[in-house]
């Protein structure tokens, strides 16, 4: 069963959250009115997933999910925000989170989304994704072939960070290389030590960080556009 620590400074939305989660197995192990207490708590009760509200007194969401990450708890922080252009959220991926839902989502959805994140897998709320990253992340200047942060990766690993950024899971991944799924874990984890990035998440910023992908460009375009030499 997974455990979840709830952070959330609204009282109802805490309770509320509790009672739907738990209607569907997940396990509530702690419920915290701010950012300080989902720190402590996770701490303590070291949960699988972290379901934190951004916008909280004390310690807000972006500064708790840092210090979470870097405790290396094994908890992974899940953001769950009430507005599709809330401008904190790009900070919370960055600082770490695993993926961010909005409060809107049905309790079936955000089940399922938390276990996902529990699994090790990264999940983006689709109506975000791509007016976060226009509205966050600066349109590059068009790249010379690799991005130099970028080359320290394989051409494989390069195919295989594309895909994620592109948002695809490794099953998925595995079907369009067409290679085993342990084949792609292996790829991820060694694309994540060598561009020294905690989650998946962070794969996606990165990757439209360094003009590797732009907004509304076909996987593997960037690179096409400007070959190396």
């Amino acid at each position: 069963m997974t455990r979840v620590v709830i952070a959330d400074d609204q009282d109802l939305v805490r309770s509320g959250l509790e009672m739907v989660l738990q209607a569907r197995g997940v396990d509530v192990v702690g419920l915290a009115a701010d950012g300080r207490a989902a720190v402590d708590l996770a701490c303590r009760t070291r949960p699988d997933v972290v379901l934190m509200d951004i916008r909280m007194p004390v310690l807000d969401g972006i500064a708790a999910t840092k210090e979470i990450v870097r405790a290396e708890l094994g908890a992974r922080v899940l953001i769950l925000t009430t507005y599709d252009l809330d401008s904190y959220v790009y900070g919370a991926l960055q600082a770490g989170a695993a993926g961010f839902l909005l409060k809107a989502t049905p309790p079936d959805r955000l089940a399922a989304g938390i276990e996902t994140i529990s699994a090790g897998e990264a999940i983006l709320a689709p109506s975000l994704t791509r007016r976060l990253i226009e509205e966050h992340v600066r349109r590059p200047q068009p790249i010379t072939g690799v991005p130099e942060r970028l080359r320290a990766l394989t051409e494989r690993e390069l195919e295989v960070f594309e895909l994620i950024a592109a948002g695809l899971a490794n099953g998925d991944i595995a079907r369009r290389l067409v290679v085993s799924e342990a084949t792609v874990k292996t790829h991820v984890n060694h694309i994540l030590a060598k561009v020294a990035a905690e989650t998946r998440v962070q794969l996606v910023v990165l990757a439209y960080e360094t003009g590797l992908l732009v907004p509304g460009e076909r996987t593997g375009q960037a690179r096409q556009r400007t070959p190396s030499p």
